[in-house]
């Protein structure tokens, strides 16, 4: 408190000065409506000015909420996208005819390889999400690969990365479908075979999932036709595809439940 004192009496003369001075201005602004609105005006572009950096600070800070946000309702429109009933003469989707075959999941990828022979991924979800071998995995640009093993909270995917994997796709602009495989090269790039050479092939075609399969929906973008050469027997094509995803770059993803894998199984166990 003493300090205090000793402060004041030994500033007084400019503390006063200051105090006379805060008072003289005061008395200007109230008087002055010139004085008053450039004051007023001041003093709103300083508080906008601490409200526009408060809010971009907690904008920043907010980013993976909203991202997550973003991630659901991407989630939404797939699991629509997938699951419309379209008819034939039908330029929109109703919502009615909806059956909703497929189940869509978001998660994130903890673990990412690409430069094995043998790559996989390691996923947030698991058992307790209700996540299963042969779940499809896909992203927002295109396939991703299997579900291959699930614990409780986690499950590892076989990458399309993976010497060992193989999914059957087309050529989007006809229904000539063949098997994807990769050479174990190039992150970039995976194989197609099995494409008769009747079909039309031509560089920068689109390939697609052919939905052939319980796994995966028809239609989901795998890459572009890069490079394409007939086989030794020139009876079918080998067929170089430029992916749409960068395999060294995944984060989010969707998991997709095929709700009629089990009885498509059934049925072509059947027939077995």
């Amino acid at each position: 408190m003493q300090q205090i004192v000793n402060f004041i009496l030994r500033n007084k003369t400019f503390l006063l000065f200051a105090l006379l001075l805060f008072i003289s201005v005061i008395l200007t602004i109230q008087s002055h409506s010139y004085h008053r609105s450039r004051f007023i005006n001041s003093a709103n572009f300083l508080s906008g000015g601490v409200y526009n950096t408060s809010n971009t600070v907690s904008d920043y800070f907010g980013l993976k909420e909203q991202n997550e946000l973003l991630q659901e309702e991407n989630n939404i429109l797939k699991s629509i996208l997938f699951n419309a009933e379209k008819n034939i003469d039908s330029s929109f989707i109703d919502s009615l005819n909806f059956k909703n075959h497929y189940k869509f999941t978001t998660a994130r990828v903890h673990r990412n390889s690409y430069s094995k022979t043998n790559n996989i991924l390691l996923l947030n979800k698991g058992k307790n999400d209700s996540i299963k071998q042969d779940f499809g995995v896909v992203s927002s640009k295109g396939i991703i690969g299997i579900i291959e093993k699930t614990n409780a909270n986690n499950a590892t995917v076989l990458s399309i990365l993976n010497t060992t994997s193989s999914i059957s796709a087309q050529l989007k602009k006809t229904n000539h479908f063949g098997s994807l495989k990769w050479d174990g090269l190039s992150p970039n790039n995976i194989q197609l075979s099995e494409i008769p050479k009747i079909a039309p092939v031509a560089l920068g075609d689109t390939i697609v999932t052919s939905g052939r399969s319980s796994i995966f929906p028809k239609d989901i973008p795998v890459g572009i036709i890069s490079n394409f050469k007939l086989d030794t027997a020139e009876n079918y094509y080998e067929i170089e595809i430029s992916l749409f995803n960068d395999m060294t770059n995944i984060e989010h993803v969707y998991i997709i439940e095929n709700k009629d894998a089990k009885h498509i199984k059934n049925l072509l166990d059947k027939n077995e």
